[in-house]
């Protein structure tokens, strides 16, 4: 049974619609702003930066169109959102032409990226790193 294209694009909608309402959230109540969201434990405890810290304060500031602010607080969560933004556009091309989209990666690319995420936590924790602190 093939379902109309309304049916195909619910689920693409449903995402869109809980990433929207989270990126409101951050929009709205400013991470800049102590005691709104918990503090990284990592950097709480140990005083070095994972990769997702300045994550919610990235998103703050991409929401208010400050893309600068927004890479300075977390490069690699800007690079994150615009490819959500390519996946999830390419899903909805699929949905309504009636085909799955199926996201099955290659070892390489896993590894690349597993390799890219390192690279950025170490950098952003060596001194010569310190453009990439939030």
């Amino acid at each position: 049974m093939t379902r109309s294209v309304p049916g195909r694009l619910a689920v693409p909608a449903g995402v869109l619609a809980a990433v929207a309402a989270a990126f409101a959230y951050v929009g709205a109540v400013d991470p800049n702003e102590p005691g709104h969201y918990p503090a990284c434990p990592l950097l709480r405890y140990t005083g070095l930066y994972c990769p997702g810290c300045g994550g919610l304060r990235s998103a703050h500031a991409f929401v208010h169109g400050d893309v600068p602010a927004a890479l300075h607080a977390n490069a690699l969560a800007v690079l994150g959102y615009l490819a959500f933004a390519v996946l999830w556009t390419v899903w909805v091309v699929h949905a309504v032409r009636g085909r799955a989209m199926r996201i099955d990666p290659r070892p390489g690319l896993v590894w690349s990226l597993g390799a890219l995420l390192l690279v950025f936590t170490v950098v952003r924790n060596l001194p010569f790193g310190g453009w990439l602190h939030p």
